[in-house]
């Protein structure tokens, strides 16, 4: 079997799906790509038991058939070389591979492609489209949220949830918890899944700048997605996911809306004086002002500092850790946040006061019992 394609298209095909490889997979022949020739259509499927991504790139060939290439040292090789067309010369006898460019050969030794996992199909399936501004949006604003708890497996994914009205992502770790809705996209057969953190971070690190159309369907068991020339099939979380609604505090007596940058840059200032275990920040509301303080009792740091901010409501003093607020703030885009509180041992609510038409951003935060120092 012999084909013929550039270098650096073959490249960039292999880039956008080498994330799936893992270095010490379950089974060895996961070390490499699966190259399948028909028609002159060059497909090429990485895997890892769990996730599975798809591409196709269109090459010269007189003759269909498969092999299994070395993945590490196939991507090594054609970063190394300048953009040219190469030629592979496959010896379906002993799986040897010859890569020939311009000047040089590279010999390395392949497997037999029967070896290599079948890729699920996704049958019965509920399809649903987006575009990929809307999805690379809802894993950003979700999945750093994600738990990484493997004792609790439905909160190491996103939960989405599809209805006749709008489209629910939820994440959770128990400390905090993101609740991001679209109008815009919508299903009439309504259902809900969850799909597996590291699935999600390979479609966030895939999905092209430029919006175009991404279909997703999905049963019982598998998810899969198709934009431009990649799919990816990913196996669910088949788990019981928290019922998250009974957690978010539904009357919360006291509202402070505040520059969202002004609070971000307080608070990586203060967080630099917190307990290096706990992270832990007090904020203490009084009228329209805000303190911010910490201290680190083990080594007599301490800091705070002042903010004004419009606040409805009584005085309250109560603590969070630091690194969550800071990556909540950090993750929104909007100018000014509404935090919303009941009280000093209740949840506490981060809502963007300005926000898209098309979406419902809510951020829950679990606070930390306070030390009365003061």
């Amino acid at each position: 079997m012999k084909f013929i394609v550039s270098s650096s298209a073959l490249l960039k095909q292999l880039s956008a799906i080498n994330g799936v490889v893992t270095t010490n997979p379950v089974v060895p022949i996961l070390e490499n790509f699966l190259f399948e020739i028909k028609d002159s259509e060059l497909t090429i499927t990485a895997s890892d038991l769990q996730t599975s991504m798809m591409t196709q790139i269109h090459v010269e060939a007189k003759e269909d058939g498969n092999i299994a290439v070395p993945a590490r040292i196939l991507i090594e090789t054609l970063k190394n070389l300048p953009e040219q067309p190469v030629t592979f010369s496959i010896d379906h006898d002993t799986y040897a591979v010859e890569i020939s460019s311009d000047n040089g050969r590279y010999r390395l030794a392949g497997e037999n492609a029967t070896d290599f996992p079948k890729i699920p199909t996704v049958n019965n399936a509920t399809t649903v489209d987006m575009s990929t501004e809307v999805l690379s949006s809802a894993i950003a604003n979700t999945i750093f949220a994600t738990s990484s708890d493997e004792l609790r497996p439905a909160m190491t994914g996103v939960y989405i949830n599809l209805s006749p009205t709008n489209t629910t992502f939820v994440a959770t770790d128990g400390h905090r918890l993101i609740r991001y809705r679209r109008v815009d996209v919508a299903s009439s057969n309504g259902a809900s899944l969850i799909i597996p953190r590291k699935a999600l971070n390979l479609l966030k690190s895939t999905l092209p700048s430029e919006n175009v159309p991404v279909s997703v369907e999905f049963n019982q068991s598998n998810a899969y997605f198709k934009f431009g020339q990649i799919k990816m099939i990913c196996r669910l979380i088949d788990e019981r996911f928290p019922d998250y609604e009974n957690v978010i505090p539904v009357d919360n007596p006291n509202q402070m809306n505040i520059d969202r940058l002004e609070l971000l840059g307080t608070l990586r200032r203060i967080a630099i004086y917190a307990n290096k275990t706990t992270h832990q920040v007090r904020l203490k509301l009084t009228g329209s002002e805000l303190m911010i303080s910490a201290e680190d009792l083990d080594f007599s740091n301490e800091a705070n500092e002042r903010l004004s901010c419009d606040h409805e409501g009584e005085d309250i003093e109560i603590g969070f850790n630091a690194k969550f607020l800071v990556e909540m703030l950090n993750n929104l885009s909007c100018k000014e946040v509404s935090l919303k509180f009941s009280a000093p041992n209740r949840a506490g609510l981060i809502i963007p006061v300005e926000q898209d038409a098309n979406e419902d951003i809510l951020m829950l935060v679990m606070p930390v019992m306070l030390n009365n120092y003061v």
